[in-house]
């Protein structure tokens, strides 16, 4: 498996994924990178390197043959679509086929055997929604992909990975004041096992242990400031040491996260999506990697946007798009 490419997709063409692309192929020898393939169309791509003033060779090839490419020339494999205006920091809905037919290729490659892991660039919900996207992000649109190519029905569990810290939300992309509808027992102990396990199938950690964080100030306070931890948080973790998984909490979240007590968890646990993100972010904003658990492939991402005010300066930092791509790399 070590020998066949990673599948890197375009992510929106008016944002800074492409050229991070190939900042991150001009530094795959001091990065020790993986081989990767891009999914784009090859004359944007060109286009992209020509207008940075990247001196990197870039090959338009297949699958099969993206490995040998990627030892003299960035292999481009054509996604299917062409990138229909793909103008630097100017994200525009013609573009949103090109950009959903490269995380598709991706996911199709990894089933064919293609590609060993997807890591997937920067997209723009907002722009997607306008061609008719129905999916709140990323995430659910990959346990879809899932399905399709592997038939039964996945959860997809989102975890913000760095060396500093690891953390799962619990919620996503929903508005505060409906964390604590969708906060469940059977939530947390879903998602407490999809960790558990993949952080034993892929990261290799033999006892996983899971620190969950509360909702409320100070845990609630013994349900003086709320009963959240109380009725459901602690009866989920309760529920999840009798399956054998390594839990504990709930915390109050603004003490769960200073050297001392990170060393105590491989991995936290949050009820909504800011308590998981401000530390990681605060942490290691340029190293984080955002990591799909649950699924039946390796997927990754850089922990970031589009950054279309910064899009065609050359200035963005390709660090995370490597992090992702090693660590795609190690979890296959």
């Amino acid at each position: 498996m070590s020998f066949v490419p990673i599948a890197v997709t375009q992510g929106d063409p008016a944002g800074i994924g492409p050229e991070l692309a190939l900042m991150a192929y001009a530094t795959r020898c001091s990065h020790d990178l993986p081989p990767f393939f891009l999914l784009s169309d090859p004359a944007f791509v060109a286009r992209i390197a020509a207008n940075l003033a990247l001196e990197i060779q870039i090959e338009s090839t297949t699958t099969a043959r993206a490995r040998d490419v990627f030892f003299r020339a960035l292999p481009v494999v054509y996604a299917g679509r062409p990138v229909a205006s793909g103008v630097s920091g100017n994200p525009d809905a013609a573009d949103a086929p090109s950009t959903l037919t490269s995380i598709e290729q991706a996911v199709e490659c990894v089933a064919k055997g293609e590609a060993r892991a997807v890591v997937t660039s920067p997209i723009a919900k907002s722009i997607l929604y306008k061609a008719g996207f129905k999916h709140p992000g990323h995430t659910e649109f990959l346990g879809e992909l899932a399905h399709r190519h592997y038939g039964g029905d996945y959860r997809a569990v989102m975890m913000l990975w760095s060396q500093e810290l690891a953390v799962v939300p619990m919620t996503i992309h929903i508005p505060l004041s409906d964390v604590s509808k969708r906060l469940t027992r059977e939530l947390i102990v879903e998602s407490g096992e999809i960790v558990a396990r993949d952080l034993k199938a892929r990261f290799r950690v033999e006892n996983p242990r899971l620190a969950f964080a509360g909702l409320n100030p100070h845990a609630g306070e013994d349900g003086a400031l709320g009963r959240e931890e109380i009725d459901i948080i602690a009866p989920a973790i309760a529920e999840l040491r009798a399956r054998g998984v390594e839990a504990s909490g709930p915390f109050p979240a603004d003490t769960m996260f200073h050297k001392a007590a990170r060393a105590k968890y491989d991995v936290a646990l949050c009820p909504t999506h800011d308590q998981a993100l401000i530390p990681i972010k605060t942490l290691a904003f340029e190293r984080g990697v955002n990591v799909t658990l649950g699924l039946p492939f390796v997927r990754t991402s850089p922990d970031h946007g589009t950054a279309f005010d910064i899009a065609g300066k050359g200035v963005a930092d390709p660090t995370s798009l490597i992090e992702a791509i090693k660590l795609a790399g190690r979890m296959t």
